[in-house]
């Protein structure tokens, strides 16, 4: 009998993180990596938010807090509800952890049961069927290919629910394709969701503020009111506002929901970073200036990286109207072979020869349910993107 518990073995570490250690591990032996695998901006945290946290530390605010959530962050993120969706929720309705990780997983925890099922839209972020599966839920991947944008369809969502459905898991501007839904597709959806109301929703609203061009964000219970009761809306601080590292993420929800996911984190972690929840009252309360300015540049960055790749030999790389992921498909590739002799038969290949053969870091589209493609995170320095997509089209040209 083994020692580990049989649950482990349904799930499989993150790719994502496999793939920044590899590089890692490169990098420290020697070779020239380019890392673009990470997804995190390449900014500093901004400097008021930065001295928040220094004053919290100054006047001794390093102790424990609620387990969910210091008042005064609940209050900040119920003003941030109503202002940035229109949403109107109560600090108990409220729920802050140490990442949006945290949230879904206490989430999926305290109300999933053996053989509920869970609608994760492909491509879906690596972490989602995981926890699903940790949970012991059922993940029921619906497959969202290039021709349709990378988008759940009506149509789609429909046929993937089941008496056993109890949560479809909604990522709007998506990671990994950087995807946003319209407020009428959006609608489209949500039409079929007031149709089966033992559904409830999951949002995951973490790129919210990094869009582009005309694109206008908006999530599910804003679009619905119907849908309200049974809609969990996930957000963080870690993009927009780069505080990756301060890990924090926070919900809002009904109160039964939001009870049952304090219990779950009482008996896990306990309280978020007393530190990391100050500096995210002042996140969301402070000034959002430097988000223009930094969306400008991952614009900027975005457009680079789409016109070089769609210049490589066999890859199609769609415009994304928000986060700061571009998924290309490697369809023109498939089948060819490496100056090396590697053939190229699924995605998975072709990232690890293009590590291999040019030292660019990339995640492979299997990690995240639909291939032949890969994720390129955009979010470091312009010179780097280019100097990474130059020996992207380089390898492509090489394979013969």
């Amino acid at each position: 009998m083994s020692f580990l518990s049989a649950t482990l073995s349904r799930v499989k570490p993150s790719p994502t993180i496999a793939v920044s250690n590899k590089a890692a591990e490169m990098r420290a032996a020697g070779a020239d990596v380019i890392g673009l695998g990470a997804g995190e901006p390449d900014f500093d945290t901004p400097a008021h938010i930065r001295a928040a946290g220094i004053n919290a530390i100054e006047t001794g605010k390093t102790r424990y807090t609620a387990v969910d959530g210091i008042a005064e962050l609940k209050s900040a993120i119920c003003a941030k509800f109503k202002r940035d969706n229109g949403l109107d929720y109560t600090p108990a309705q409220v729920t802050v952890s140490s990442g949006g990780k945290q949230v879904l997983y206490n989430a999926l925890m305290a109300t999933l049961n053996p053989g509920d099922e869970v609608v994760i839209p492909a491509p879906y972020w690596v972490s989602y069927p995981d926890m699903v599966l940790l949970a012991g839920g059922t993940p029921v991947a619906v497959e969202c290919g290039i021709d349709v944008g990378f988008k759940l369809t009506p149509e789609a969502l429909e046929a993937a629910i089941t008496p056993k459905t109890k949560w479809l898991i909604f990522n709007s501007p998506s990671n990994p394709t950087g995807a946003g839904y319209t407020r009428s597709e959006l609608k489209g959806l949500t039409d079929v969701l007031m149709r089966h109301p033992h559904v409830w929703v999951m949002t995951d609203d973490m790129y919210e503020h990094l869009v582009y061009d005309d694109f206008t964000f908006c999530t599910p219970a804003e679009v619905e009111p119907g849908l309200y009761p049974r809609t969990l809306t996930t957000n963080g601080v870690s993009k927009a506002y780069c505080m990756t590292g301060w890990r924090i993420g926070y919900a809002a929800g009904p109160v039964e929901l939001i009870a049952a996911m304090r219990k779950v984190q009482s008996q896990s972690t306990s309280n978020p970073c007393s530190i990391s929840q100050w500096a995210a009252v002042e996140a969301l309360n402070g000034p959002h200036d430097f988000i223009a300015e930094n969306n400008a540049a991952f614009v900027r960055r975005r457009d680079l990286v789409v016109e070089m790749l769609n210049k490589a030999e066999g890859l199609t790389c769609p415009v994304p109207d928000g986060a700061f992921y571009v998924y290309p498909s490697i369809a023109g590739c498939i089948g060819k072979t490496t100056p090396k002799g590697t053939l190229i038969d699924t995605d998975e290949t072709f990232a690890t020869a293009l590590l291999e053969e040019t030292g660019v870091a990339v995640v492979f589209g299997a990690a995240f349910g639909v291939s032949p493609n890969f994720r390129v995170s955009y979010a470091t320095a312009d010179d780097t993107l280019r100097e990474a997509c130059t020996r992207i089209q380089t390898f492509c040209a090489s394979l013969s």
